[in-house]
């Protein structure tokens, strides 16, 4: 009778432990594909636009991932080596409901009283790094998923100003490489590629800056190789949204983006302690000399502090290099590595496996709760490149996304591990042999329903 007992303790804690993990059961996800407004380039122009109100899933839900790439107007994939993206990203903001919809607006410049920014939670500057999602060339390549129960809450109508609307805006940045004289050069924005003195302002470059976003901004050209002719084209973002319905049982993710260049200020005002940002989005790779090739193999190795405003657990984290980038990394200050990110270089010519780019950045999916913040705490954001050239308007960003709390059913692990305290061997054998006759009927019992249903079966597509 007490193996009995026992036995059925274990098919109570295995129960629970089901139980315990609420993002194994799923969730009905939706897809849905939009494209971007078209927009259209010739060889070697550049498109670097914001486009207000996109199309975009409405309602209280739970972003679950945004993926996107470029395509032809016949909807096929665009190689890196055609069109180069250099980045793309999407951003919530609060748009007033009797305020014209601006399709496009090439600086950014909306009317304040029109447009209250929903941001994402830092830790750069404002009006720097502010995207719920975004990414480069490696976009084809590099999981975006946020698992479950958690997602990135959207249209919660507690969180929308009176007179107000949540909508979303997107950046495009894209490069046609067609027939121009330095691919690599102009997709690094070398500013002499460009034949530029001044930025998209009218304002006269540094004398040191020798390339970067202020030399490949929207209606520039970068040089062409002498003779070569090619035909303007139509281009679009197509961009793919995955989301749920929002439940209670969701748990709500921040974005946080980090920057290698970030530099902090630290200050006391009225209100205590505070820190200000300044984050730059790029730099540059000056290349090795050979004394450098015995000591560090021509690497190039920046490294910056930053201080996080909340405390949490980090369920997702991916970098954004560009192409000579080697790796990123993310560790505490006594130098534990908590995350590191390292691009895919593509070996061929189709979409997705363009030779010498970067196609795809690895990801880290901790395990819920194993990796904790707390608030004012010093994270050490490390980017490399290599060295081996010079490398101009590259970027070392750290995508992570941060919840405030693990899955509260986790709390059942407990009691699993304390009933498991007073099983002895024999009593898990038997309740193990039990749990499996369980199993048998219960694939019976769906084998028999599946066969049932088989024919009329249609999958669920949106």
């Amino acid at each position: 009778m007490r193996n009995f007992s026992q036995g059925w303790k274990i098919l109570v804690a295995i129960f629970l432990l089901g139980l315990s993990f609420p993002y194994s059961q799923g969730y009905n996800v939706k897809s849905k594909v939009f494209l971007s407004p078209k927009f259209v380039l010739g060889p070697g122009s550049v498109e670097n636009k914001f486009y207000y109100g996109i199309d975009f899933p409405r309602g209280h839900i739970a972003l679950k991932s945004f993926d996107a790439e470029v395509t032809d107007e016949a909807g096929n994939p665009v190689p890196l080596h055609e069109t180069y993206l250099h980045h793309w990203a999407v951003e919530k903001y609060y748009g007033r409901k009797d305020a014209e919809l601006l399709e496009y607006n090439g600086n950014r410049l909306l009317r304040e009283s029109d447009y209250i920014s929903a941001r994402n939670d830092g830790i750069c500057q404002t009006n720097i790094l502010e995207q719920d999602f975004g990414l480069g060339s490696e976009t084809r390549g590099t999981a975006t998923h946020i698992p479950d129960p958690y997602g990135l809450e959207i249209g919660n109508p507690a969180t929308i100003p009176a007179g107000y609307e949540e909508r979303w805006f997107l950046n495009v940045h894209a490069i046609d490489t067609r027939g121009v004289e330095d691919r690599l050069g102009c997709t690094e924005c070398k500013c002499d590629l460009y034949n530029v003195t001044v930025d998209e302002y009218g304002q006269p470059l540094k004398p040191n800056y020798r390339g970067g976003l202020a030399c490949c901004y929207d209606g520039t050209q970068c040089r062409l190789s002498n003779g070569f002719e090619g035909a303007r084209r139509s281009l679009s973002l197509r961009y793919t949204v995955k989301w749920v319905d929002w439940e209670t049982s969701i748990v709500p993710v921040k974005i946080y983006i980090l920057d290698v260049t970030d530099k902090e200020t630290r200050f006391s005002d009225s209100t205590g302690f505070s820190i200000q940002h300044h984050c730059q989005i790029e730099y540059s790779v000056e290349p090795c000399k050979a004394s450098d090739v015995a000591d560090n193999g021509c690497v190039h190795t920046k490294r910056t502090s930053v201080t996080m405003p909340t405390s949490g657990y980090i369920i997702y984290g991916v970098a954004h290099q560009h192409s000579g980038g080697i790796g990123a990394a993310l560790y505490r200050e006594d130098g534990q590595l908590m995350c590191s990110s390292i691009p895919a270089y593509g070996n061929g010519m189709e979409a997705g496996n363009e030779a010498g780019y970067v196609v795809g950045m690895s990801t880290c999916y901790p395990k819920p709760g194993s990796l904790r913040i707390t608030d004012g705490e010093t994270l050490i954001v490390e980017s490399s490149y290599s060295s081996s050239r010079e490398h101009t308007g590259v970027m070392g960003f750290f995508y992570i996304l941060v919840a405030d709390r693990v899955p509260e059913s986790s709390s059942f692990l407990g009691v699993f591990n304390k009933m498991d305290s007073d099983i002895n061997h024999s009593a898990f054998v038997w309740g193990a042999f039990v749990l499996a006759g369980v199993a048998v009927i219960a694939a019976a019992v769906g084998y028999r329903r599946r066969n049932k249903y088989e024919d009329g079966y249609q999958p669920i597509m949106i």
